[in-house]
């Protein structure tokens, strides 16, 4: 078959919302990027790859389809999506122990070499805690891939802000010299989070005020707080040119 071009002007933009480790914020950064991307008029398209409860299926059902990485004609759905629609994006939420499988579809598919003739770029975004687990986990990424991905380092405050393993392991020097951006994640006041987590809301209804049931039924500060968060993790993705 032969692989259609696009114009390099309108390139999609596949962004793979990673880490390999649970727990340490993959959904959260893939449901702030969604809202980013609505918030900001971007055309989207998502994919959660969540076979249980995945956060964009549950937050997010109207831009959100479910795909299994152990079938690779449903992964094709994402290439040919952002393939199809020029100029589109398209959010990959991965949920844990999904990166080996991938990278198999990846190398037997061809698709980075793809990317390269059909206009399209890969942005892999490892999202990271402060452990030591998350440090492996991006050594590995940068040995199997080197500069052939789009890296977005994603430094999430969920359970502290002390990164000195990920500086002192010189992983994220490495990264920086294959062009790689850095975006830190606040950590978001629990009982906010918990409340929206609770009402099944999307980010846009919990901030704003009114009566619909998926509100999240937040008080005024805590609206304040959710605001606040949210202007600075816009911020920070917009260091990432999404």
């Amino acid at each position: 078959m032969e692989v259609p071009k696009l114009d390099q002007n309108a390139s999609s933009k596949i962004h793979l919302i990673g880490g390999e480790k649970g727990g340490v914020g993959k959904s959260l950064v893939a449901r702030v990027l969604a809202q980013y991307f609505i918030d900001h008029q971007l055309p989207f398209t998502g994919f959660d790859t969540d076979r249980s409860h995945g956060a964009l299926l549950r937050f997010y059902a109207d831009y959100a389809s479910p795909v299994l990485v152990d079938r690779y004609e449903m992964l094709d759905h994402i290439v040919e999506r952002a393939v199809e629609q020029p100029g589109s994006r398209v959010l990959v939420d991965l949920a844990a122990q999904t990166h080996e499988p991938l990278v198999a579809w990846m190398d037997d598919s061809g698709v980075l070499d793809m990317a390269d003739l059909s206009g399209f770029s890969l942005h892999y975004w490892h999202v990271m805690d402060s452990g030591r687990d998350s440090v492996d986990l991006l050594t590995r990424l940068l040995d199997r891939f080197g500069q052939r991905l789009r890296y977005v380092l994603v430094r999430n405050q969920l359970r502290g802000n002390d990164f000195s393993q990920l500086e002192k392991s010189g992983q994220l020097e490495r990264a920086l010299s294959y062009g790689a951006s850095v975006v830190d994640l606040k950590h978001l006041h629990d009982p906010v989070m918990q409340k929206i987590d609770a009402r099944n809301s999307s980010f846009w209804a919990a901030k704003n005020n009114g009566s619909a049931p998926d509100n999240a039924g937040l008080g005024l500060m805590e609206r304040q707080r959710l605001k606040l968060w949210l202007h600075h993790a816009y911020a920070e993705v917009a260091k990432a040119q999404p």
